[in-house]
Order: C-alpha cells, then sequence, then structure tokens
C-alpha cells in the first residue's frame, strides 16, 4: 500500500521562508523529502518559532576601493589578522609607537599594499598612538600619483600625516635617486615623517641617509641579533648609531629577543627598541597596555656617573696668565706682588695655554747662584712646564688622575678649558683632594 504523494509547494512560497537556526523541528521526513504530512506543513507554516522572513540586507558602499572585500563591523576592510609591535621607549617603557605589519591583498596601487593595509587596520584597532608603516622605494620614487591610495587612507581613517612614520623599504639602491629624494620631499611637505628600514643590510647608499635627512632609521634585525656575539657586528652598530646622530635621526633597534640583545642596543646608545622580550606577540593597542616592563633598567650607569663628583668648572678659580713670550723678570714681578698666586699661566694670543709656571720651583730656579742673571731678561717659557690641562666638564675623580700621571708635579695645578682649548681657571689639587673625601664620606654613610 503507498501513501499519496503530497504535491509540492509553490516556488514563490518556498522561497519566501526559510528554517530558522536551530535544531529542525521533529517531522516524519527528511527535509529535502517530498513526503510530507499535510498537517505537520500547515503547522509548521504558522509556527513563528520553525521559520523566519529572508532578508537580504543592500550591499555597503565601500569606502574607496571597489576590489575591497566586505567590511568589517567597524566599517574598515582588512585582510588577515595584522601584527602591532610597539615602539618602545627604554628609558620610561611606553609604548611612543605602533608598527603594523599586515598580509593580504592590496587595497592600493601597487607597492601600496602593506602600506594601506596597515592603515586600515590600524583604524579597525583604533589605535591612537603614531603609527609606523613600510612603504617601497620605488612607490616613493613614483610620484604622487602612486601615493593617491594612501592619502584617501589617511581621510577614511581621519589620521594626520604628522602621526605616521613611513618607513621606505626595498631597493633602494635600484631607484633612481633624484627622483626618490623628489618624493621624500613630497612626502615631507604633506607632513609625514620620513624614516629607512634594514640599514646594515639593506643595499643603501649611507650618503643617502646625509641627502635625505630622514626623522628615524631602523637598524636590520640581523644586526641586533647577531651585534652582541659578534664584535664587527656591535661595530658595525656602533657606527650607524654615530651616523643617525650626525644627521639628527633616532635609531629603533627591531626584534630584541633576550636581554643580552637589551644590553648592547643600550651599549650602543639606541634609545627606541621593539621585540619579543617587550611586549607579546599578541599585543594590541585596543588593550590600553601602552606602557611595558623594560628588564634592564640603567641604575647602575647613574650611579657611576654620580660618584665620580662634581665638574671641575664648579670649583674654578681664576687663572694669572701672562703672554707666551713674557721674560722671566715680569713673572717674578707677578709673584712678589701677591703671595697667594701658586701658577703663572703663559698663553697664546687666542688664550690657550701654553705652559704652566709653578711658582715654588720658578722661584728656586731665580734665587740660585747667578739665577736672576741667567734667566731674568729671557723668556720665561724656558722655565716653564707643560700645562695639566683638563676640560671644564670633567668630574673631580677624572681630573686627580690626570693631576697624578707626574708624580714630580702632583700638586701643580690644573688648567681648564673650554670648548675650543680657551682657558678659563685653574683648580688646585687641595679643592679636588677635599671634595673627593666628601665624596667617600658620604657615600660611606
Amino acid at each position: 500500500m503507498s501513501l499519496p504523494v503530497q504535491p509540492a509547494a509553490p516556488p514563490a512560497a518556498t522561497s519566501q521562508r526559510v528554517p530558522a537556526p536551530g535544531a529542525a523541528p521533529a517531522t516524519p521526513f527528511p527535509p529535502d523529502s517530498g513526503w510530507e504530512h499535510p498537517t505537520a506543513d500547515v503547522a509548521r507554516e504558522h509556527d513563528p518559532a520553525t521559520m523566519v522572513r529572508r532578508y537580504t540586507p543592500a550591499a555597503p558602499a565601500q569606502p574607496y576601493d571597489q576590489r575591497a572585500p566586505a567590511p568589517s563591523a567597524s566599517g574598515f576592510p582588512g585582510p588577515a589578522t595584522p601584527i602591532f609591535l610597539p615602539v618602545v621607549d627604554l628609558d620610561t617603557g611606553g609604548a611612543v609607537a605602533v608598527e603594523v605589519i599586515t598580509e593580504g591583498a592590496s587595497y592600493g596601487g601597487p607597492g601600496m599594499a602593506s602600506t594601506v593595509n596597515g592603515l586600515l587596520a590600524a583604524a579597525r584597532e583604533e589605535a591612537m598612538l603614531p603609527l609606523v608603516l613600510p612603504i617601497s622605494a620605488a612607490a616613493v620614487a613614483g610620484g604622487s600619483a602612486g601615493l593617491a591610495s594612501l592619502h584617501e587612507a589617511m581621510r577614511v581613517c581621519n589620521r594626520r600625516p604628522r602621526e605616521v612614520i613611513l618607513v621606505i623599504e626595498g631597493g633602494s639602491a635600484s631607484v633612481e635617486r633624484t627622483a626618490l629624494l623628489s618624493g621624500i620631499e613630497g612626502l615631507r611637505a604633506v607632513g609625514y615623517l620620513i624614516a629607512f628600514g634594514g640599514i646594515g643590510t639593506a643595499a643603501l647608499p649611507l650618503d643617502l641617509l646625509a641627502d635625505a635627512s630622514p626623522y628615524m632609521i631602523a637598524l636590520s634585525p640581523d644586526v641586533v641579533a647577531r651585534g652582541p656575539r659578534d664584535p664587527r657586528r656591535g661595530a658595525l652598530a656602533e657606527s650607524l648609531v654615530r651616523l643617525a646622530r650626525g644627521v639628527g635621526a633616532h635609531v629603533l633597534a627591531p626584534g630584541v629577543r633576550d636581554e643580552t640583545q637589551l644590553a648592547a642596543v643600550r651599549g650602543w646608545g639606541i634609545r627606541l627598541a621593539q621585540g619579543p622580550l617587550l611586549a607579546p606577540f599578541d599585543w594590541r593597542p585596543s588593550h590600553g597596555y601602552n606602557r611595558v616592563h623594560v628588564p634592564l633598567p640603567v641604575p647602575e650607569a647613574a650611579a657611576a656617573t654620580a660618584s665620580l663628583g662634581p665638574r671641575v668648572q664648579e670649583l674654578l678659580l681664576p687663572a694669572v696668565t701672562l703672554p707666551a713670550e713674557s721674560t722671566a723678570e715680569e713673572v717674578v714681578a707677578v709673584l712678589s706682588a701677591e703671595p697667594s698666586i701658586t701658577s703663572v699661566i703663559l698663553v697664546d694670543e687666542y688664550q690657550r695655554p701654553q705652559g704652566s709656571i709653578d711658582r715654588s720651583r720658578f722661584l728656586l730656579f731665580m734665587a740660585g747662584a747667578y739665577g736672576h742673571a741667567l734667566h731674568a731678561k729671557k723668556a720665561a717659557g724656558r722655565l716653564a712646564d707643560t700645562a695639566k690641562i683638563v676640560a671644564k666638564t670633567t668630574p673631580v675623580i677624572a681630573a686627580m688622575q690626570v693631576a697624578g700621571r707626574d708624580n714630580t708635579r702632583v700638586y701643580d695645578d690644573l688648567v681648564v678649558v673650554d670648548e675650543v682649548g680657551r682657558c678659563m681657571g685653574v683648580v688646585r689639587v687641595g679643592d679636588l683632594l677635599r671634595h673627593a673625601a666628601d665624596l667617600q664620606s658620604r657615600s660611606a654613610r
């Protein structure tokens, strides 16, 4: 005996209703079968718990590029999960910027994939810190036409150019130098901050850094990784840091993974760093943790500097100076006029010390047999000693080391000079000893 065949529902009816999500209702036949009980069908048709209306929303308009996929809930399109790397100030432990690394299809023109994707990813993450974004050297050298997608993405994301550091990567040596410098000037005129990445291993002429005057340079991760254990790589890093200081650029050390590398980065004089040691892989700006733990603070270096005592400039006394061509008789007249004078400094026309005359030794020469007759009318420089010169910023302990280099002249006055070598005054060794003793007593408490 066969069951009666129920005619199929009209196509219009089936296209207007679909089963609601959740467990399927208990029916004697599979949902795709044509054998359905009439009573059950009528019940399902009028049951709001099992039937919903089909609603297809209108496709939202793309922000600026029709090739972009559907946007996320925040309204900004984006590819795979991006990586956010905070740029950490090693002195304060604060995150001062965020580098964004993305993968996936480009929403901009050729060579702008990582730049535009990173900008959109930061907008989805609502990152408020300044951004560090890569950009190819070819895109920069291509001029403003190829950068239109970047400017449009900046407008969509409501970002200001001065909040973005563009790190030029790729073969800078393969592009036309004049075009690259012109593109850099164009970006800088808009307000972007310019940086160069991969310094140390990238094919980049170092004189280009002097011509481009970047805001920041990022060392190659390979230099940071191998520098602490390879003296040659360490020397390379130190030279690059010195070059950056000469052109007025900040230095970023990427990829710091252990405390040995962090100690080396500090020793090179680098203040900005990033890497797994400073922040976990899943760090996000939206988490609100803009301060990270820096494993190696620098109280030791500060304490070592403080233990050297004050600078000799604080102990400075006026110097009695005479021209270098003065005679011994003129020096005798000066020393006889004031008993408190312990030394006379012979200087040239630019006030640079040419010799030092100690009071005791000089008067002993002049008081000896035939001393006045032999030396009075002749140049005093014949009886002068080489001046013990120290810079005005020299600490007390370092100045005492200079005083003790010659055992026969331990108590000679030290001549203090400025940046261009001009005599500023003298410091007496007795004052150095007094301050050194006071410093030792305070440290022993």
